[in-house]
């Protein structure tokens, strides 16, 4: 029988006679959410604490129920949860129904489904409000080697029944603004980068504490003439912050956007509407990260009166009156979300820290990050600053492809057992404005789940979890290492192609592509000797200078056949032409690949499908930087 615990008083009942977790995850957000049902999937005793009754963070609780991104890279537990969606709104077109996303939702029905998903597994408690007051590193003595019996924390909690002490082997922290870390003492970055210690020169600019504006979002739905619930008129009311948002009452109509189509913008099913509007609308600049939780609350309260603002003017100034706060989404006295929705947190010291630069030209860098990846993303950089008084350091956006998330992002350099999930990985100041969307930060849940689940199972540390465990696991439930565009998960050879992939022997062409950045694996195509041959340097062949006329020659069947016999560890007691033989047996029955001809060019897909099963290169361990660990 399934013993996953929702509730309070069960929970509460189950907490005092098992006390001991493998996975303790902090915050029950996007990430959290992610990384407790991965874990729990995969045997760890898991753990999620969550201050508020939801699951799902910005997704449900902050009241963003507009996916952000990864529409075409449906990727492990975000294309689940979409599935999910669709199969409760009766299909795809029922959730395109705004125009800032093609995912389009009810947060409570979110809250639903992810509660549904967490109640499903067996190793999965969820605490919820319930707040963590203390936590501790347990600490083995010479004297007394088994004093901590292999558990690593201990943390006390408090919740509706009282207090609680509980130890667990990893913890993760996957809070809205990486408070845990900080607890932990894992040094970590707020604000702007300076470019000068970064290296992304001409992007970023100098290091201050200001960060993106945050949004005290609220939903709307459409009443009978008459019946809608009008806000009332909030203290030191300003038209005047407000009149550009839309064209209405605009001076500069003619520059700004027509008023119904900015209520669209977040327009969800069932007659609703998303107010997350950062023009002139309800996006609120505040630093609070190291606030201490009164002064948050009462910066909170100044973010929520400002969008209480913003719904006056959509009601009285612009006339809207038929729209009026959601009675039927979020259960708090004032019908506004639990939480703020929080475009940036504390950034860790990782492991790796990853740059524009790593997105820009991945294959160029002194570290290979994007052999590592766990997680991808498609979203532009997209910063929200409008609402910073005076003074913003000079930033510059460039137009990126899509991406994946390093495995060391989530890794604190200096505190052992411990990841880090959510807003707060190792990424610049720059590169978080791509990697703070929903369904990026889902998945770096999921990420951290099998990470934290895998050091807790081998009672190691997540630093000496091997890349390649974690990567493979994230293949079997359908996850994305690199971001292509053009293979997707029901692809017969979308496993090779994201191995191959993630080697680098075979590299995709990033593009910048609107709201939805791609990156290209073209495996129908032919690859010239001067585009395959170089990468192979890393794995121990020394690729000599090519003439003109051999750089442009195209890779046969034959010249791939014979490099992956060189590369292969455990060759056959065969010859050369013996081996040949055996490939062409073998490529369609085994393979599963169609027309050997030794001597005509292959294709990228052949390649992948060909190393993979004969060269097996994935299987070389990389470091946290992405280097080949060569034997």
């Amino acid at each position: 029988m399934k013993k996953s615990i929702l509730f309070l008083p069960l929970f509460f009942s189950f907490l005092v006679n098992a006390q001991k977790y493998d996975v303790c995850i902090i915050g029950g957000g996007t990430s959290g959410t992610a990384a407790g049902i991965q874990a729990a999937r995969l045997g760890a005793k898991t753990l999620v604490i969550e201050e508020t009754d939801w699951l799902g963070g910005m997704f449900t609780s902050a009241g963003v129920p507009a996916a952000d991104g990864n529409f075409d890279l449906p990727s492990g537990l975000w294309a689940e949860f979409r599935l999910r969606l669709y199969k409760y709104y009766g299909g795809a077109k029922e959730l395109q129904t705004g125009w800032v996303s093609n995912i389009c939702f009810e947060p409570h029905v979110a809250a639903n489904i992810f509660k549904e998903m967490a109640s499903q597994e067996q190793y999965l408690t969820v605490a919820f409000n319930t707040k963590l007051l203390t936590i501790k590193e347990l600490k083995r003595t010479l004297e007394k080697q088994d004093d901590t019996e292999g558990y690593n924390w201990q943390l006390k909690i408090k919740g509706k029944n009282g207090k609680q002490t509980i130890k667990a082997r990893i913890v993760v922290d996957a809070t809205e603004l990486g408070d845990v870390a900080r607890l932990v003492g894992v040094p970590y970055k707020i604000g702007t980068d300076d470019a000068g210690l970064t290296g992304e020169i001409g992007y970023a600019n100098k290091q201050t504490d200001i960060v993106q504006d945050l949004t005290y979002s609220a939903i709307l739905k459409t009443y009978k003439k008459g019946s809608a619930p009008l806000v009332k008129k909030p203290k030191n009311y300003d038209a005047s912050l407000f009149q550009c948002a839309c064209a209405m009452r605009c001076p500069n109509a003619e520059k700004v956007i027509d008023c119904d189509k900015m209520l669209v913008y977040g327009k969800l099913p069932n007659g609703k509407y998303m107010v997350n509007w950062p023009r002139n609308g309800n996006d609120f600049y505040a630093n609070l990260i190291d606030a201490s939780p009164k002064q948050r609350q009462k910066i909170l309260e100044k973010a929520k009166q400002h969008t209480l603002s913003f719904l006056y003017f959509i009601q009285n100034d612009l006339g809207f009156n038929n729209l009026g706060l959601a009675d039927d989404e979020f259960p708090t006295k004032d019908k506004l979300p639990m939480i703020a929705y929080h475009r940036e947190s504390r950034r860790i010291e990782g492991c790796v820290t990853m740059t524009v630069n790593h997105i820009l030209k991945p294959f160029a860098q002194k570290e290979q990050l994007y052999r590592t990846g766990i997680a991808v993303g498609d979203y532009p950089i997209d910063h929200h600053h409008d609402k910073y008084p005076s003074g913003l350091p000079q930033l510059n956006y460039p137009p990126v492809p899509s991406f994946n998330v390093p495995m060391g992002a989530l890794i604190p350099q200096k505190v052992e057992n411990f990841i880090v999930a959510e807003k707060s990985i190792s990424v610049t100041n720059l590169v978080n404005g791509s990697t703070r969307l929903q369904p990026c930060v889902l998945l770096i849940g999921q990420a951290a789940g099998i990470l934290a689940a895998t050091a807790a199972n081998e009672k190691r540390t997540p630093k000496d979890i091997n890349v390649r465990t974690v990567q493979n696991i994230l293949l079997e439930k359908g996850g994305y290492l690199m971001p292509y565009y053009d293979i997707k998960p029901n692809h017969p050879h979308f496993q090779a192609i994201q191995r191959i992939g993630a080697t680098g022997l075979l590299r995709g062409i990033g593009e910048p592509y609107k709201w939805a950045n791609r990156t290209w694996f073209y495996p129908d195509s032919t690859i010239q000797n001067k585009d395959f041959l170089p990468p192979f340097d890393d794995y121990g062949f020394d690729i000599k200078n090519m003439t003109p006329e051999q750089a442009s020659r195209k890779v046969s069947v034959r010249d791939a056949v014979a490099l992956a016999f060189a590369m292969m560890e455990n060759k056959p007691d065969v010859d050369f032409e013996g081996f040949i033989g055996g490939v062409e047996r073998n490529w369609e029955t085994r393979l599963n690949l169609k027309n050997f001809n030794a001597e005509r060019p292959i294709t990228r897909l052949e390649i992948a499908v060909l190393f993979d099963r004969i060269a097996k290169p994935f299987d070389r361990a990389v470091d946290l930087r992405g280097m080949v660990e060569m034997k």
